[in-house]
């Protein structure tokens, strides 16, 4: 029968103060010994922090500086080019939002940015249908940069089994099947991913790149230029700097996570501050989330993780639903409300 070696252990991730812990997911797929002592240290991981430098994970230096490339590229088209493909235009919450038309806390974001999601159809609705479902269909894409679609395509296949071995060897550390979060992704998984540029203080009105906030999907993968500005907030109340690690990727575990073992996962809070007057700082992140329309139980975990729980965060202003979809389209809804206010007029989020 699994058990887990938590008991009787002190976790060391509330009193450090310098740098996150480092997995090399390709210990997973190794001999037994070494696959078991990696699913004992992730277990613990994910316990303390939910946060951490990701190696061994195959994807190519070339693809990573292939996206990165790429959104520079986008990012210094002429305004009007990236306007055109501006998120106000769809209800589907992508395309290109302006430095400080994003809310976090209801505080302006500093940080230009463009969303894309899984690429589907048009959807016809009905009346019947649930909200969240306005949010599929196609990505918006700019004429001026057409390699931007297959640039962006190509690596969100990549981050997706990248996040999906992610979320099979986390599974593996709570005691459940490998695939046990594979009902939930019928007919696919959310995933949501954001190409960014921080331009530096003085183009800036705060230091607010990204405010404080937990990601609210299963698990995030985070590419990072060279320029640090990544802040992760401890279980004890410590704020400690990420920077970036050459080669790694930065994964966090989302609220969904926290939800479903009932607060043994960590979701932790973090932020992005504004980069020093003359710098930008450029990142790609990926969210991997369950299908929109997926309800989301909880999972029967082994006795021993039971006693570890810690139960799920309780925010009053922003409760977590077990229903994806309604909890994606309230978390939108409060990021963008300029969105709002052109395609879900009468809503509250």
């Amino acid at each position: 029968m699994f058990e887990p070696s938590l008991q009787g252990k002190t976790m060391s991730f509330g009193n450090q103060t310098t740098s996150l812990p480092t997995v090399d997911i390709s210990r997973f797929h190794g001999q037994a010994a070494e696959r078991a002592a990696f699913i004992v240290s992730l277990r613990e991981i994910l316990h303390d922090c939910g946060f951490f430098y990701l190696i061994g994970h195959g994807v190519s230096e070339e693809t990573t500086q292939r996206v990165l490339n790429v959104s520079r590229a986008f990012f210094a088209l002429p305004e009007k080019d990236k306007l055109a493909i501006e998120m106000v235009k769809t209800p589907r919450f992508r395309g290109y939002n302006r430095a400080g038309f994003e809310l976090t806390g209801g505080k302006q974001d500093w940080r230009e940015q463009v969303d894309f999601d899984t690429e589907g159809e048009t959807q016809e609705l009905s009346e019947d249908d649930p909200l969240w479902k306005r949010v599929l269909g196609p990505n918006q894409w700019p004429d001026a940069l057409p390699d931007l679609r297959s640039v962006i395509l190509d690596y969100q296949a990549e981050v997706t089994r990248v996040a999906k071995d992610v979320l099979g060897a986390i599974a593996t550390a709570l005691g459940q099947p490998e695939n046990v979060f594979a009902p939930i992704f019928d007919p696919h998984p959310a995933q949501h991913l954001k190409i960014l540029r921080y331009p530096g203080k003085d183009q800036a009105a705060s230091e607010q790149g990204v405010g404080a906030h937990k990601d609210g999907g299963l698990v995030t993968i985070l590419l990072n230029d060279e320029v640090a500005g990544l802040k992760v907030r401890t279980e004890a109340g410590d704020w400690i700097d990420a920077p970036p690690l050459a080669g790694a990727f930065i994964v966090n575990t989302g609220e969904l996570l926290e939800l479903v073992t009932n607060g043994f996962v960590r979701a932790d809070v973090h932020a992005v501050v504004t980069p020093p007057a003359g710098v930008e700082r450029y990142s790609v992140v990926f969210f991997l989330g369950a299908y929109y329309g997926a309800k989301i139980p909880p999972l029967d975990l082994p006795e021993g993780i039971k006693l570890a729980e810690r139960g799920v965060t309780v925010d009053p202003q922003n409760p977590i639903l077990n229903d994806v979809g309604a909890n994606h389209l309230k978390a939108r809804l409060r990021s963008h409300p300029d969105v709002a206010r052109a395609h879900y007029s009468g809503l509250t989020a």
